[in-house]
Protein backbone atom coordinates (compact mmCIF):
# COMPACT_ATOMS: atom_id res chain seq x y z
CA UNK A 1 0.00 0.00 0.00
CA UNK A 2 1.16 3.66 -0.68
CA UNK A 3 0.76 4.68 2.87
CA UNK A 4 3.65 5.15 5.08
CA UNK A 5 5.05 3.06 7.42
CA UNK A 6 3.40 0.44 9.71
CA UNK A 7 3.47 2.38 12.83
CA UNK A 8 0.67 4.75 11.54
CA UNK A 9 -2.05 5.00 13.89
CA UNK A 10 -5.24 4.47 12.05
CA UNK A 11 -8.48 5.75 13.24
CA UNK A 12 -11.82 4.17 11.63
CA UNK A 13 -14.98 6.73 11.53
CA UNK A 14 -17.47 3.74 13.09
CA UNK A 15 -20.61 5.62 11.81
CA UNK A 16 -21.73 6.69 8.13
CA UNK A 17 -20.18 9.59 6.52
CA UNK A 18 -21.07 12.29 4.01
CA UNK A 19 -18.86 11.20 0.86
CA UNK A 20 -19.12 14.44 -0.55
CA UNK A 21 -17.11 16.15 2.70
CA UNK A 22 -14.02 17.53 0.97
CA UNK A 23 -10.32 17.61 2.88
CA UNK A 24 -11.12 20.59 5.11
CA UNK A 25 -14.46 19.41 6.23
CA UNK A 26 -13.16 15.92 7.43
CA UNK A 27 -10.03 17.65 8.76
CA UNK A 28 -12.62 19.81 10.87
CA UNK A 29 -14.49 16.40 11.48
CA UNK A 30 -11.27 14.83 12.85
CA UNK A 31 -10.73 17.94 15.21
CA UNK A 32 -14.01 18.86 16.32
CA UNK A 33 -16.08 15.86 15.87
CA UNK A 34 -13.41 13.62 17.65
CA UNK A 35 -10.45 15.37 19.34
CA UNK A 36 -7.93 14.59 17.20
CA UNK A 37 -5.12 16.12 15.66
CA UNK A 38 -5.88 16.06 11.66
CA UNK A 39 -1.88 17.55 11.36
CA UNK A 40 -0.63 14.17 13.03
CA UNK A 41 0.84 11.69 10.59
CA UNK A 42 -2.02 9.30 11.90
CA UNK A 43 -4.44 7.87 8.86
CA UNK A 44 -8.60 8.99 9.57
CA UNK A 45 -10.83 6.50 7.96
CA UNK A 46 -14.45 7.17 6.72
CA UNK A 47 -17.07 4.84 4.71
CA UNK A 48 -20.58 5.75 3.31
CA UNK A 49 -24.01 4.45 4.46
CA UNK A 50 -23.88 1.84 1.28
CA UNK A 51 -20.31 0.68 2.66
CA UNK A 52 -19.12 1.00 -0.68
CA UNK A 53 -17.19 4.32 -0.85
CA UNK A 54 -14.10 4.60 1.77
CA UNK A 55 -12.05 8.20 2.17
CA UNK A 56 -8.96 8.26 3.94
CA UNK A 57 -7.19 11.55 5.18
CA UNK A 58 -3.32 11.97 6.32
CA UNK A 59 -1.28 14.68 6.75
CA UNK A 60 2.11 14.67 4.94
CA UNK A 61 4.67 17.30 5.37
CA UNK A 62 3.34 20.38 3.92
CA UNK A 63 -0.45 19.38 2.91
CA UNK A 64 -3.02 16.41 2.94
CA UNK A 65 -3.25 13.50 1.52
CA UNK A 66 -6.90 12.49 0.27
CA UNK A 67 -7.07 9.19 -0.77
CA UNK A 68 -11.01 7.65 -2.24
CA UNK A 69 -12.15 4.51 -3.08
CA UNK A 70 -15.30 3.21 -4.96
CA UNK A 71 -16.41 -0.44 -4.72
CA UNK A 72 -17.82 -1.57 -8.36
CA UNK A 73 -19.18 -4.35 -6.34
CA UNK A 74 -19.40 -5.53 -2.76
CA UNK A 75 -19.52 -3.98 0.25
CA UNK A 76 -16.51 -2.74 3.18
CA UNK A 77 -16.73 -5.13 6.43
CA UNK A 78 -17.64 -1.90 8.34
CA UNK A 79 -17.75 -2.05 12.14
CA UNK A 80 -21.14 -0.66 13.37
CA UNK A 81 -20.85 1.89 15.86
CA UNK A 82 -22.23 5.62 16.67
CA UNK A 83 -21.70 8.41 14.50
CA UNK A 84 -19.86 10.41 16.54
CA UNK A 85 -17.32 7.29 17.73
CA UNK A 86 -13.61 6.19 16.37
CA UNK A 87 -11.78 3.26 16.73
CA UNK A 88 -8.15 2.63 16.56
CA UNK A 89 -7.34 0.23 14.19
CA UNK A 90 -4.02 -1.75 13.09
CA UNK A 91 -2.34 -0.97 9.64
CA UNK A 92 -3.07 -5.10 9.30
CA UNK A 93 -6.73 -4.28 10.03
CA UNK A 94 -6.99 -2.02 7.19
CA UNK A 95 -5.13 -4.33 4.91
CA UNK A 96 -7.98 -6.52 5.70
CA UNK A 97 -10.90 -4.09 5.49
CA UNK A 98 -9.02 -2.38 1.84
CA UNK A 99 -9.53 -6.23 0.78
CA UNK A 100 -13.24 -7.30 1.78
CA UNK A 101 -12.35 -8.90 5.11
CA UNK A 102 -13.71 -8.34 8.59
CA UNK A 103 -11.23 -6.82 10.91
CA UNK A 104 -11.37 -9.64 13.51
CA UNK A 105 -9.91 -12.80 11.05
CA UNK A 106 -9.95 -15.73 12.97
CA UNK A 107 -8.06 -17.61 10.99
CA UNK A 108 -5.01 -15.03 10.59
CA UNK A 109 -1.61 -15.47 12.40
CA UNK A 110 -1.81 -13.63 15.93
CA UNK A 111 1.11 -11.31 16.23
CA UNK A 112 4.05 -11.93 18.05
CA UNK A 113 6.38 -9.85 20.18
CA UNK A 114 9.67 -11.21 20.57
CA UNK A 115 12.10 -10.31 22.57
CA UNK A 116 15.16 -12.28 22.22
CA UNK A 117 16.27 -14.73 18.96
CA UNK A 118 17.54 -18.41 19.88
Amino acid sequence: MIFGNNQVKVYLACGPTDMRKSIDSLAVLVREGFHLDPFSTCLYVFCNRKRDKLKILTWDHNGFWLYYRRLEKGKFQWPDGKKDEMTLISRRELNWLLDGLPLKQHTAHPEVRARTVL
